[in-house]
C-alpha cells in the first residue's frame, strides 16, 4: 500500500455492492430494513382508520381501493422486480426463484383455504369470510416482505420504487381487513389491530431477503424472481378474481389507472429500473 494511503475496511467494501443497474451503492443496516418494514405494516393500520368513522363509505370506496391495489402492486411486481432480475440474471437463477415464489405462495394459499368453511349458527359466514381475508392477506405478506429487503439489498431508487408500492398497497388492504371484520362483529381495536397483524409477516420477510443477498450478491435476481412471481400470481389468483365480484367493474377499473398511474410516475420520477 502506497505511503499515506488509508486503508479501507472490509465491511465497507462489502457494504457497497452493485445495485439493480450495475452502480455501486451503499447498502442499509439491518436495524434500517426492520425499520421501513415495520413502517408499511403501520400503514396497513393507516387503511382501516376509515372503517372506525365513516365505514360505509369506506365500503362503498371498496371497488376503487381494489383497482388501486392491483395496478400498484402489478407495476411494483414487474417494473419493480422482474424487469431488473431479467436484466441483470442467469436463466438457472430466474427459474429457481420464480418457481419457489410462485410455488411457494399457490402452496400456502392452497392450505389456507382447505383450512377454510363456515360453522353453523347465524353470523358465521361472516366470520369466516373475516378469518379468510386476515389468513389471505397475511399470507401476501411474506412475498411482499420479500421485495422489500430484495430491494432495499439492491438500494437506489429501485428500493425508494418498491418501499413506497408496498407502503401504497398497504393502506386498501388495512381497509378491507377492517371492513371484514367489522360485518363480523369485530370491535373497533380488533378491527385495526388485525388490519395491522396482516403486514406482520413483511418485517421477517424484508430481513430474510436482505440477509440472503447480504451473504451473496449473486442471489440478488433470484430473490427479486422470487418476490415479483409471487407478487403477480396473487394479483392475477386472488386479487383479480376478488374485484370482479364487486359489481363495479368501472369503479375497479377507475382504481387501476389511478394507482398505475401513480406508480409509472414514480417509477419515471425515480428513474427506478424497468420503468
Amino acid at each position: 500500500m502506497a505511503a499515506g494511503q488509508a486503508a479501507v475496511p472490509a465491511a465497507t467494501l462489502h457494504a457497497c455492492p452493485a445495485d439493480a443497474d450495475g452502480n455501486d451503492r451503499p447498502r442499509p443496516r439491518p436495524a434500517l430494513v426492520v425499520g421501513v418494514a415495520a413502517l408499511t405494516v403501520l400503514a396497513t393500520g393507516l387503511g382501516a382508520v376509515p372503517v372506525l368513522f365513516v365505514a360505509e363509505q369506506a365500503a362503498r370506496l371498496r371497488p376503487w381501493l381494489d383497482g388501486l391495489v392491483i395496478w400498484v402492486m402489478g407495476v411494483a411486481a414487474v417494473a419493480g422486480l422482474l424487469v431488473p432480475a431479467f436484466r441483470t440474471g442467469s436463466p438457472p437463477a430466474l427459474v429457481l426463484g420464480t418457481v419457489a415464489g410462485a410455488g411457494g405462495l399457490w402452496w400456502a394459499r392452497r392450505r389456507l383455504r382447505a383450512r377454510s368453511g363456515p360453522g353453523p349458527g347465524p353470523g358465521a359466514v361472516a366470520e369466516e369470510r373475516a378469518r379468510l381475508t386476515f389468513g389471505i392477506f397475511f399470507v401476501h405478506s411474506l412475498p411482499e416482505g420479500l421485495a422489500l429487503g430484495s430491494a432495499m439489498a439492491a438500494a437506489g431508487p429501485l428500493a425508494v420504487f418498491v418501499v413506497l408500492a408496498v407502503a401504497i398497497q398497504n393502506i386498501p388492504e388495512g381497509t378491507a381487513t377492517a371492513l371484514a371484520m367489522r360485518a363480523a362483529g369485530r370491535g373497533r381495536a380488533d378491527q385495526v389491530r388485525s388490519a395491522v397483524l396482516t403486514s406482520v409477516p413483511q418485517v421477517p420477510g424484508a430481513v430474510a431477503a436482505w440477509l440472503a443477498v447480504d451473504a451473496v450478491d449473486a442471489v440478488l435476481p433470484a430473490s427479486f424472481a422470487a418476490a415479483g412471481a409471487a407478487m403477480l400470481l396473487l394479483v392475477l389468483g386472488d386479487l383479480v378474481p376478488e374485484a370482479r365480484t364487486s359489481g363495479s367493474p368501472a369503479r375497479v377499473a377507475g382504481g387501476a389507472l389511478g394507482g398505475g398511474g401513480v406508480m409509472v410516475a414514480l417509477a419515471v420520477l425515480l428513474n427506478a429500473p424497468g420503468a
